[in-house]
Formats: structure tokens, sequence, C-alpha cells
């Protein structure tokens, strides 16, 4: 007899959306398993996993779902993937005042095109971006296509220089990663995005989900949603 249904997992730091994947795979004995969004390995936080068929079929429901995220930047710096991945390369000792920078977040407030990241799993010409960076090719931003996003709210965390935290709600297909780039672009400082926690997909929040690492085959059945 199978056990299909959804589990709200907090996804930890350092490993792939698929590891998860593939853990819950020797954990459950199910193959057919997928998930509601990719989490990058340096981001933790929530991830919606559908167990067994019935439940894989559903999953269309929670792909557009918005998010929350809490995001911390690192200013002076840019690199190729946006992120703390990438070699760094300085731009610029500024640095801004608060109100400099509460001014540039609340700026971004609103719809808007957003390009996505080089380096990520979006497809061209039905290869990931990320392989096609990697090989060497030659990849423009003005190819890549800008998507209309929604950002809702964005608020200001803490600011230590060159630390920035802010917490942002955001429609499904916002890159936080390219908001960290475009802004420290808008600041004239550079920045990447050093750290990154998702702490709410829909009406799912942090609190409700489970540690990866307290998940076993004898209490998996304790945390399965329908």
């Amino acid at each position: 007899m199978h056990n299909f249904g959804f589990l709200w997992i907090n996804k930890p730091l350092g490993i792939s959306s698929f590891a998860v994947v593939r853990r819950l795979r020797k954990i459950t004995g199910e193959k057919r398993i997928g998930h509601s969004g990719t989490l990058d390995p340096l981001a933790s936080g929530v991830m919606i996993l559908a167990i067994g068929r019935p439940y894989t079929k559903k999953l269309n429901e929670y792909l557009k779902l918005d998010k929350t995220y809490e995001a911390e930047l690192t200013l002076g710096y840019n690199t190729a993937t946006w992120d703390a991945e990438g070699e760094k390369i300085f731009v610029s000792d500024k640095q801004p005042s608060e109100a400099e920078i509460k001014e540039i977040l609340n700026s971004f407030i609103g719809e808007q095109m957003q390009v996505p990241p080089i380096f990520s799993a979006l497809k061209m010409g039905g290869q990931p971006l990320y392989k096609m960076a990697r090989q060497g090719t030659d990849l423009l931003e003005e190819n890549l296509g800008a998507r209309r996003i929604t950002i809702y709210d964005l608020r200001l965390l803490s600011y230590e220089y060159p630390h920035l935290k802010f917490a942002v709600d955001v429609s499904s297909g916002t890159y936080i990663r390219s908001l960290a780039r475009d802004i420290g672009k808008k600041l004239g400082t550079g920045a990447y995005l050093s750290g990154l926690v998702r702490s709410k997909l829909g009406t799912v929040n942090l609190a409700d989900c489970v540690d990866l690492e307290t998940l076993t085959e004898k209490n998996y059945l304790d945390y399965l949603k329908e």
C-alpha cells in the first residue's frame, strides 16, 4: 500500500533541491516525487514536496504561488553568478546611508521587468543557462529576455556595511539574485546575494515545515499533508 501526500520541508543549506528529492526517495520508497520550485544550494527554507503520482499531478497548484524571502546582500562587489558562489569583483567602497538604502529598496516595489540570472536553470534552445555559462558560452543579458514580476513589499531588516538584510514579498518567477544585483547597481556599490531563506510559499510558513534531517522511514507519514 502506498502512502501519498505533500511534505512541507525546511531545506537546509548546502544541498540542491534535487538532493532533497533523492533523500526523500530513499526515506519513502517512492520514485514519483516532485517539488514546487527550486532553491539554490546556498538557500534554505520552505519547499513543498509531492509524494506519489496522485500528488505530483497536483503540483501545478503550487507552482505559481507568491513567496516571501529573507535575503542578505554584500555590498561593494559583483559576481558572475550574482551570489556568493562566483568570484568576487570589486566595484566600489562607497558606503550608502540607511536613508539612501531605504529609498532605493522602496523604488523596487511594484510591477516590473526583471532579467533572470545567467547562472540559472532557465532554458535557452533546450539547454539550461547555467550549463551554457559553465561551458563558456557568451550569454548576453539582452538575449535572456526580461520577465514581468511583481514585488509587493520590501522591508529593510538590518544594515551594517557591507551587509544589508531585507524581507521581500514577491510573485512567482522572481529571482532574488537578480534583485540583489539590481539593488547594487542602483546604489552604485555593486552587490551580490550572500544569504537567502524562503520563509513563506503561498500560505505555508517556515514554522509549518519539518527539518529534512528529522525525517525517517518510520516517522515521515506523521508529516504528510493532503
